[in-house]
């Protein structure tokens, strides 16, 4: 069974730091209790741990602030996925190893969740796409080095979906344009594929 840090800090990572709304919000560690269902402290616990990971913000006599990407982490996120993800297409391709059966059910997943109320759930089973993309190559070293980008990536996405309307149709077309370039055993077309998809986001985010 989780304790009560590990419950709250879930909370907050997957919760409240992915709502648009709280972007630069100040945290009430009180509402934060009651609505998890815990004391204080495993709260004050949780907010030093993501405070470690610059995922908030403490300030002195004001308590903790969800801190908002700045541009140049938004700059920073993209590169560091684009390494990744490139890197992940080309040994797939050439090991003919790219898990086209999990992608597409992924994809047609996120063809069901294409309401704003739904925005959240569409942008985590978008990381799970890109996740299952990196996975596959079978680095378990990869594996925890991108998943340790998951909150910001979710983060980002969400805030992209909200600050441009038709984001999420953009997004479905463009994450079948890699499972084409995957399916074709086309690995520069797949990397071609993904940068574009991630100079998109990229574009949405700094434009907000």
């Amino acid at each position: 069974m989780a304790s009560g840090r590990e419950r709250a800090y879930a909370y907050l990572k997957d919760t409240v730091l992915t709502d648009p709304e709280m972007q630069g919000a100040f945290l009430s560690e009180q509402e934060l209790a009651d609505r998890i269902g815990v004391s204080r402290t495993p709260i004050r616990e949780a907010l030093l741990q993501l405070a470690a990971e610059d995922l908030v913000e403490l300030v002195p006599k004001r308590g903790a602030r969800v801190a908002p990407l700045t541009g140049r982490e938004i700059r920073e996120l993209m590169e560091l996925r684009g390494i990744v993800e490139r890197y992940a297409a080309q040994q797939l391709v050439s090991g003919g190893r790219a898990p086209m059966a999990e992608l597409r059910s992924l994809l047609e997943r996120q063809h069901e969740l294409t309401s704003v109320e739904q925005a959240r759930e569409f942008i985590a089973v978008d990381h799970r796409f890109h996740s299952a993309l990196v996975s596959a190559v079978g680095n378990s070293l990869l594996d925890r080095h991108y998943d340790g980008l998951r909150s910001r990536q979710v983060r980002a996405g969400v805030v992209a979906l909200f600050n441009q309307q038709g984001r999420q149709e953009a997004v479905l077309e463009e994450h079948e344009a890699i499972l084409d370039a995957l399916a074709a055993g086309d690995a520069q077309a797949a990397c071609a594929a993904i940068d574009h998809h991630l100079e998109s986001t990229l574009k949405v985010l700094l434009a907000g």
